[in-house]
């Protein structure tokens, strides 16, 4: 989607996992058995592409949490 900041959602499955999904995405990037690791995993994901957002979902679907992931650092920046 061009245009559109790069973000990630952790949201619950129905089988009980946490998912790191793209924004409107049915594939799962990353599963995990708990939340807390769902949201580690995500920010370590946009770190790595260059920061974004990231939105947590409750177990009700809704967001309950919204963050500014920060760029990690990148060992071959751009040269300009």
């Amino acid at each position: 989607m061009a245009g559109q900041a790069n973000s990630r959602d952790v949201v619950q499955r129905s089988d009980g996992s946490w998912a790191v999904t793209r924004p409107g995405g049915q594939r799962a990037l990353f599963t995990a058995s708990t939340q807390a690791e769902a949201v580690q995993r995500a920010g370590e994901l946009l770190q790595r592409d260059g920061g974004g957002e990231l939105r947590i979902h409750g177990v009700d679907g809704q967001v309950r949490d919204q963050r500014t992931i920060a760029p990690g650092n990148d060992p071959v920046p751009p040269k300009g």
